[in-house]
């Protein structure tokens, strides 16, 4: 009557490590598997949302585009940032707020027609479901090959677009896992690409924030605050570009669940519509404390804040990495541009450590809780299931949470390398 559902690969890792002992705030785990960020204060950021108010008014519906200031807010953020000085600017009915990313992403889905959709490999877990369950676009795998570096150029863009007819593709930028960063011209011209070839181009820009290189991007000394293709858009109700954050990871609020999706309006018009039976839209008293955390002051000396502790503990799990033996998605280019994961290669390691799997299950009896590699290697309704995965050898590990609990974390994996 109803139809077996695969748990996503971080939930299965979540799963296993619960049967063993695991739970939220155990003293004695390190959580390097979950892509969560601490929640606390970091040196400068801004004062955290302690409370949130609840009311008659707030506890009404709210309309299920997004309260409108709110919409506003996102599209005022989007212009001080991305479209300074450009004639093309966003607005409120160039946003859409949702209960989290997953949502915002199904409501995406629900609304593509009949395209053939690519997706990179490897990319976020979750996305494999979300690309079997919707049969109206086909879903066109896009391998990102480990001799460049896990990256896809604006060349292999165009390739992929014109050799399989892509009418959409999604991705995460910055990549989860690898951490790998399109950005600067290469950015431009993905942007540039998919617009001449009417190629929607949906970016999942949860890891925005998190900007740690590539040199290239430096100006007057400093990294940008935040990347987003956004910046590349020449109109934004003709290009077809859409992206998609939320207060999840940018805001270090994961318990919030909330998120924008920021496109041409007749897109968001669309996706709107699909919410209104998938969701009912997002809680009313979340989009009202959301409102000053959008203002791009706060906005920005949050991703400052974040990009100067996440640095620091990003440089502790590469050094704690190589210290094992172990390397990285990225390493020729000094690791992971973006995000606050390290995609580690176990490949090096002595059998049965060197098979991602194993590594996991071996480290959860360490307490310490990573995701295997395989279950990047995104695979809709399994039609590659008869084929090893590329992946095996590697798993995911965060640096999200606080320092002490990474360091304890990599002491112990430290010891299962060395037996």
């Amino acid at each position: 009557m109803f139809r077996p559902v695969p748990r996503t690969g971080v939930i299965y890792v979540m799963t296993e490590a619960g049967e063993r002992g695991f739970h939220y705030g155990h003293p004695d785990w390190c959580n390097l598997g979950q892509g969560a960020p601490e929640t606390g204060e970091l040196p400068g950021s801004a004062p955290r949302l302690n409370t949130i108010e609840i009311d008659a008014e707030r506890s009404e519906y709210a309309p299920v585009p997004g309260l409108w200031e709110l919409r506003e807010a996102v599209a005022a953020l989007y212009n001080a940032r991305y479209r300074r000085g450009l004639p093309s600017q966003y607005s409120a009915e160039n946003v859409a707020i949702a209960s989290g990313g997953r949502v915002a992403l199904t409501r995406l889905a629900t609304a593509l027609g009949r395209v053939n959709l690519g997706h990179v490999l490897p990319d976020y877990t979750a996305y494999e479901e979300l690309l079997e369950v919707f049969r109206a676009f086909v879903p066109i795998p896009i391998v990102l090959h480990e001799r460049d570096g896990f990256r896809l150029t604006p060349e292999r863009l165009r390739e992929a677009i014109v050799g399989s007819g892509l009418g959409a593709l999604l991705a995460s930028n910055p990549c989860n896992p690898t951490g790998r960063l399109i950005a600067g011209e290469d950015l431009r011209r993905w942007v540039n690409t998919c617009s001449k070839l009417s190629c929607a181009l949906i970016l999942d820009e949860f890891y925005s924030h998190y900007v740690y290189g590539p040199p290239s991007l430096m100006r007057d000394g400093e990294l940008p605050r935040s990347v987003s293709a956004c910046a590349w858009v020449e109109d934004v109700d003709e290009d077809p570009v859409v992206v998609v954050d939320g207060l999840t990871k940018n805001w270090r609020y994961p318990g919030l669940r909330l998120s924008w999706t920021v496109g041409p309006k007749s897109i968001i018009d669309r996706v709107s519509s699909a919410g209104s039976f998938l969701d009912g839209g997002a809680p009313h008293c979340l989009q009202r404390a959301a409102l000053p955390l959008l203002e791009p002051e706060v906005a920005d000396r949050e991703a400052a804040a974040i990009q100067s502790a996440f640095s620091i503990k990003r440089q502790l799990m590469l050094d704690g990495l190589s210290d094992m033996g172990i390397g990285v998605a990225g390493a020729e280019d000094g690791g992971p541009e973006g995000a606050f994961y390290c995609f580690a290669d176990l490949r090096n390691l002595p059998e049965p450590l060197n098979d991602g799997m194993h590594f996991f299950k071996a480290a959860l009896e360490r307490q310490v809780i990573c995701v295997p590699g395989v279950f990047f290697d995104i695979d809709p309704g399994n039609r590659r299931d008869h084929i090893a995965s590329r992946l095996a050898g590697f798993v995911r590990l965060s640096f999200g949470p606080e320092r002490a609990q990474i360091e304890r974390g990599l002491e112990r994996l430290a010891e299962l390398v060395r037996g």
